[in-house]
């Protein structure tokens, strides 16, 4: 049977992207679970902190359904890091506002999200770190900027947490 498989051309960019993204996101839950949060969470608390933003806004921002926003701000106000409320610029919008706890909340986060970064940019030599992120942000920003059309919604990967 293994005669039969086609041989490959190119290396597995998928797979390696996939795989690679999968463990970095592991890394992540297990490490913003240590203080309580999910990414999903952090996600949230921080752009909500940048400026006035819509459940909406932040959903779209996050990559989130309505009903995975909804469930995530609900566990933000539960924890007392967050709250709805009406918008200053259309009342009949809801923003999602910090509370004071949840800004140092946040802060605490977004240092664990860099050194989760930092580790793993660290583990490869700084002159294959830097041609890493250049390469990645230029695939970002260019040929893999916007997803194709496609005859069937193809999934993303599913994150947990």
């Amino acid at each position: 049977m293994t005669a039969l498989a086609p041989s490959r051309t190119e290396p597995d960019l998928s797979f390696l992207l996939d795989h690679t993204g999968h463990v970095l996101r592991t890394r992540m839950a297990a490490a913003l679970a240590e203080i309580g949060l999910t990414a999903r969470m952090h996600c949230v608390l921080v752009h909500a902190l940048q400026e006035e933003r819509t459940q909406i806004q932040l959903a779209e921002i996050g990559d989130m359904d309505k009903t995975t926003m909804v469930v995530t701000i609900d566990a933000l106000e539960k924890a007392g890091l967050a709250e709805r409320r009406p918008s200053s610029a259309d009342r009949r919008a809801r923003i999602v506002a910090v509370t004071d706890k949840g800004a140092q909340v946040a802060k605490r986060s977004q240092e664990i999200v860099d050194e989760v970064h930092r580790a793993a940019i660290e583990s490869l030599p700084k002159e294959e770190a830097e041609v890493l992120v250049r390469a990645l942000n230029h695939l970002a920003t260019g040929h893999l900027a916007t997803p194709a059309e496609a005859p069937q919604a193809v999934r993303r990967a599913r994150q947990r947490g």
